[in-house]
């Protein structure tokens, strides 16, 4: 990678940089290591170890007499048939600022919108619907002839832009390329050329003896997505994460071992605001898992790492955040320390609360909710599926134990929801310090049918409506959840399916 002595992308308001930046214009030619270095660090470091001894407030919430919310079947989108295909499984899953609109990513790089039915906003009892929207092709399949790597289509993440005018537009991602993409509805069209004729074949000028004035005639509404900026070249790794700033126009996306800056104007240069590749790639012990900036303060954003760390950055003191403005950590306990215990605290997620107060991460077994204020330990922690601790040795052989589960947070912060096996997904209830396991599954795929709660025994005496442990399906997971900004509706994907649920009215 090229570096060269810049400084962009400061407000005149803002303090002058505090050093130097790195602008990407390629990917490091230098950089042919494989770019799962994730799942690399994690079972390399984890075997050395073992030779050597782990804002707003939600409409119209109808809780149960004891204030706990009561969910229910709304829709579930895409077939229910057991044969799936690949490229129909679910990679992500993301609401629009206002909860008007819900897209989908898929293996298959294609990028599904809905759209919130509005009849289902006003009727009695109101229902949380939505329509298809759009459909598109955001990625195809690529090779990188130079590394002899193929580039799936595979869409990461999916971030929506905050709305400005009749148009949406949304960022999409595969492991190499950001796409920015404009969504707009066409209701009219232009007839009365001059120079061609309505069915768009040109006119032979020498037969034109008069001049018509276009009009625009009312036509089908068709919406139409195309693509507005492409910006590639600049991530030698897979990229993880992309996070649009809250001043709308600049985003970072992160990779395993580098975070970049970028203007949504400008696709042939980014800042390369952290760098954590060592000079001798034998040295790597940690790589980058998440990013995100903060939802209110332009100069914050955090990044997790492998290791169980979470460093926030401050763009005002450095342009170059190699050095972190804080780091959260929670120390282990040395008595329960074991082989996977560096496996299972690498953090897959993390996201900050609305009010910008908080911040949650997830890793293989629990949530932990922090304070933005106070780095020495966790706030809140949540256990998602402890039962699963006795048979970490079968999830690291069947690779299950690197499998990167999401969490969301609610549009007040009280709840947190994320994703578990067997098409569970749990929900904890801050405020009343209360959880519970809800399935999707097909059974339940019937209007209105409240979801019963689900429990997981251990041992050999299970009761009416538990599930064995040793019955959970590893192969059904719920990776990618979402949280209607607004009201209590939650979209939960699951395999080549999208759920959507909420609170009974």
């Amino acid at each position: 990678m090229r570096h060269t002595e810049v400084v962009g992308l400061w407000r005149p308001t803002d303090p002058p940089p505090g050093g130097k930046t790195r602008v990407s214009r390629a990917t490091d030619p230098g950089a042919s290591h494989t770019s799962h270095a994730h799942k690399f660090v994690i079972k390399s470091t984890a075997m050395i170890r073992q030779s050597s001894l782990t804002r707003f407030i939600v409409n119209k919430k109808n809780n149960t007499g004891n204030g706990e919310i009561q969910w229910c079947f709304s829709q579930v989108k895409g077939t229910l048939e057991d044969d799936v295909t690949e490229a129909d499984l679910i990679s992500c899953v993301e609401f629009n600022h206002d909860g008007e609109l819900l897209a989908t990513g898929d293996k298959g790089g294609r990028v599904v919108i809905f759209q919130r039915d509005p009849m289902s906003k006003t009727c009695i009892p109101r229902r949380g619907d939505y329509t298809v929207y759009s459909t598109f092709q955001s990625h195809e399949p690529e090779f990188d002839y130079l590394k002899s790597l193929e580039i799936e289509e595979k869409i990461n993440k999916i971030r929506w832009l905050r709305r400005k005018n009749q148009a949406h537009f949304l960022l999409s991602t595969n492991d190499k390329t950001i796409k920015l993409w404009k969504v707009s509805e066409k209701d009219k069209k232009i007839e009365g050329y001059n120079t061609k004729e309505d069915s768009g074949i040109m006119r032979d000028p020498m037969n034109i003896t008069s001049l018509r004035v276009p009009v625009l005639k009312s036509m089908e509404l068709m919406v139409e997505a195309s693509p507005r900026r492409v910006f590639a070249n600049a991530h030698t790794y897979h990229i993880n994460s992309i996070s649009v700033n809250s001043d709308q126009e600049t985003y970072l996306s992160a990779d395993d071992l580098r975070i970049n800056l970028w203007n949504l104007e400008i696709t042939d240069q980014s800042f390369n605001i952290v760098d954590i590749k060592p000079t001798n790639m034998e040295e790597l012990t940690e790589v980058i898992t998440a990013a995100e900036f903060h939802p209110l303060e332009c100069n914050l954003f955090v990044y997790s790492s492998s290791k169980g760390t979470i460093r926030l950055c401050d763009m005002r003191s450095s342009a170059l955040c190699d050095k972190h403005a804080k780091l959260f950590e929670e120390q282990d306990d040395p008595t329960t320390r074991s082989f996977f215990s560096e496996i299972i605290s690498s953090i897959s997620d993390v996201k900050i609360s609305n009010s910008g107060r908080y911040m949650m991460s997830r890793d293989y077994m629990t949530i932990k909710v922090w304070d933005l204020h106070m780095e020495t330990k966790p706030i809140e922690t949540y256990p998602v599926h402890e039962y699963l601790r006795p048979k970490l040795c079968s999830l690291y052989e069947n690779d299950c134990i690197f499998d990167k589960f999401e969490c969301c947070w609610s549009g007040t912060d009280q709840y947190i929801m994320t994703g578990a096996y067997n098409n569970f997904f749990r929900m904890f209830d801050r405020a009343a310090k209360r959880d519970v396991t809800l399935e999707a599954s097909k059974e339940i795929a019937k209007p209105k049918t409240v979801l019963k709660p689900r429990k997981v025994c251990i041992g050999n005496k299970r009761k009416k409506d538990e599930i064995s442990v040793d019955c959970l399906d590893f192969n059904k997971k719920i990776l990618h959840t979402a949280w209607h900004p607004n009201e209590n509706i939650v979209a939960v994907a699951a395999t080549n399916n999208l759920y959507l649920f909420q609170d009974k009215l």
